[in-house]
């Protein structure tokens, strides 16, 4: 699957996108059996995120984020609806849903787009020259996109950290960019680990053994700094009140 890259799961499909340099492709496998349901050849080289699938009431589509084109599929079959090209070279974060939207960013030089898709696409779909939106782009970002951590999504705002550690919060359904703003202004910040949310509050985990607490919201506020003390590249988990923290040598478990 190469590095980073992790299976989707919907109703009794396991789902594995294997991006290589030739061969690529995408496939469904039965969770009890492991009978390969379907599989759905892909004109890619590698990519490292993982795929992720938008499910409403009377539609599911399964999106990948890749160099030549971010595409969308049919699950159940493996049939491509949608391309959208203009993306990174390497590409690294995964797509994530929220009010009702796909959203896409990445950010390899030169490229380094955000783009707000609605579901229901069909075709290409790709900006034309000029363009920030389209029947099935709500809006687009051509230097906002981050490289290594997905962005996140929390109540009306998309957060998009650079891997220097600059945040940027977006209103999801415009994309107007409410603030651009340094993480830590004490001290320089190595971002590899995606950010997560609870309770009113982004944690952003560090290469550097800090955990930055910013406020959500329309403006930025650093609430704490926590040093683990250790070299921390993977993403914190939370559930029942708790955050994991996996650092170079140990996991953290806070309350």
């Amino acid at each position: 699957m190469g590095h980073g890259k992790l299976p989707d799961h919907l109703q009794d499909l396991v789902i594995v996108q294997v991006d290589i340099q030739k061969n690529s492709f995408i496939a469904a496998y039965n969770v009890d059996t492991g009978k390969q349901v379907w599989k759905t050849a892909r004109p890619e080289i590698p990519s490292w995120g993982t795929p992720a699938i938008y499910e409403s009431k009377d539609h599911t589509e399964l999106i990948t984020n890749s160099t030549k084109a971010i595409r969308g599929y049919d699950p159940l079959t493996g049939k491509e609806l949608w391309t959208l090209t203009g993306n990174s070279e390497v590409t690294v974060t995964t797509p994530i849903i929220a009010k009702d939207m796909i959203f896409v960013g990445n950010s390899y030089p030169p490229i380094r787009p955000i783009y707000a898709i609605k579901p229901g696409a069909s075709g290409d779909i790709s900006l034309k020259d000029g363009k920030t939106s389209n029947n099935f782009i709500a809006w687009s970002n051509k230097n906002g996109g981050t490289y290594m951590p997905t962005m996140l999504a929390a109540g009306d705002l998309l957060y998009a950290c650079q891997n220097n550690g600059v945040l940027a919060a977006y209103q999801l359904t415009t994309g107007e960019r409410l603030y651009q703003q340094r993480i830590s202004t004490e001290k320089s910040s190595a971002h590899t680990a995606s950010p997560v949310y609870a309770d009113g509050k982004l944690y952003f985990a560090t290469e550097d053994g800090d955990v930055f607490v910013v406020k959500s919201g329309p403006k930025f506020e650093l609430l704490a700094t926590n040093p683990i003390g250790e070299v921390l590249m993977a993403t914190p988990a939370i559930a029942d009140g708790t955050i994991f923290i996996r650092s170079e040598h140990h996991l953290f478990a806070i309350r």
